[in-house]
């Protein structure tokens, strides 16, 4: 049987344009969307530019500092979502046919998880240099958006979600522990400190989705104490340079400390009730059907999480 030709504006139409079309419709920016794919923001504007040529229609509507699709980019949204996963199947399944010669890897992991994923994923990639490996790295909110859309292989995260449409496991204690400047008056205080005296600091936060954020809010919630927010930044590595400066204290996961507790600016504090338990997770969504590079993966960091 003849196979039918493309048509002439499938012929047009290229898969980057398409890809970064998907990117900007989802993530609703233009900037996000350059962020994501690691280009600079006149090249997705220039890919869009082409792609709406191509299409003979605008897809975005401009509204203040907001996009939205057309109704004819919300046809072409669905479209597109529907190529983007057919091929993610087929690379899954030549993936599954190479064995684990070939395939890609895609792991999104929150914020405080950057420093612990890498180093488990170049250990996996010694044992299999076949095998490309694509990292997200964001706050806990986002990672729940990544989760719902399916958009990754494996997801890490500090509190999954409590449903039935998920399936993840224990992976590695995540402690969450208090932070100040090496100088800072608290470090003077003989015997050890209370939530109490941490509630009284100024206290420097992680931003709002944070899974951080929620555990350290708990915490002194359950304590009937408020804390005193002097300061909320996107990352750890803003929040202990702002820590090391005197203008606080924090708590950040004690992955994120290897090398200030042994000669950095900043040293943890001896607090009753911390480290606060804040494992990480591993997991994916209910049904999915994983990749061989996935559940390679999978076993792999299961094993070395219980040698660890």
């Amino acid at each position: 049987m003849d196979r039918p030709l493309p048509s002439a504006l499938a012929r047009r139409i290229s898969f980057r344009q398409l890809q970064v079309f998907e990117s900007i419709a989802r993530n609703e920016s233009f900037t996000r969307a350059a962020e994501e794919l690691f280009l600079t923001q006149p090249t997705v504007s220039m890919q869009i530019k082409k792609l709406q040529e191509n299409v003979g229609t605008t897809l975005f509507d401009h509204i203040g500092k907001k996009v939205f699709l057309t109704e004819t980019g919300k046809e072409l949204f669905k479209s597109t979502r529907g190529i983007l996963e057919h091929l993610s199947y087929f690379e899954m399944q030549a993936s599954d046919l190479q064995g684990m010669k070939a395939g890609h890897l895609r792991l999104a992991v929150v914020t405080t998880a950057k420093y612990y994923a890498p180093y488990k994923l170049g250990l996996f990639c010694q044992q299999y240099p076949g095998i490309e490996v694509s990292l997200k790295v964001t706050n806990r909110e986002r990672i729940l958006e990544r989760l719902h859309q399916n958009e990754d292989d494996l997801y890490i995260i500090g509190q999954p979600p409590e449903d039935k449409n998920h399936c993840f496991t224990y992976l590695v204690e995540n402690p969450l522990v208090v932070i100040a400047a090496k100088d800072y008056h608290l470090t003077r205080v003989q015997g050890p400190l209370t939530a109490k005296h941490i509630a009284t600091q100024p206290f420097i936060i992680r931003e709002l989705g944070s899974g951080t954020r929620s555990a350290v809010e708990n915490y002194f919630r359950r304590c009937n104490l408020s804390l005193n927010i002097k300061m909320e930044l996107g990352s750890n590595e803003a929040i202990k340079h702002a820590v090391a400066s005197g203008l606080g204290v924090s708590v950040v996961s004690r992955h994120t400390l290897s090398m200030e507790l042994r000669n950095g600016p900043v040293v943890e504090l001896d607090v009753d009730g911390f480290p606060i338990s804040w494992p990480w997770y591993i997991g994916y969504p209910a049904g999915k059907n994983l990749s061989v590079v996935a559940k390679t993966f999978l076993d792999f960091v299961h094993k070395k999480a219980i040698k660890t």
